[in-house]
């Protein structure tokens, strides 16, 4: 009795164990799953950043700030001109 109850313990060890290691993934599995997380990572950042850039493009801030500087660079060359002429 005792050795029947010992062998089939042994047996239910031996199929665990045998499950686990099946269900581990291989190094090349992990590297895969780390290559396509990466690639879903940067392609969502890149989408994001474009998105930012974009907002940040159309904002009033930006507007007002490119508007500020053509105005500022348009009395700068007339001050030149002004200075010194053409000949």
């Amino acid at each position: 009795m005792k050795l029947s109850i010992a062998i089939a313990v042994l047996m239910l060890v031996f199929a665990a164990h045998t499950e686990a290691q099946e269900a581990e993934k291989t190094i090349e599995e992990h590297f895969a799953t780390f290559g396509n997380q990466m690639k879903e990572l940067t392609d969502d950042l890149s989408v994001k950043t474009k998105d930012m850039f974009e907002k940040i493009g159309d904002s009033e801030f930006a507007s007002k700030t490119k508007n500020w500087f053509t105005e500022q660079f348009d009395k700068m060359k007339a001050k030149v001109d002004e200075n010194f002429p053409k000949q």
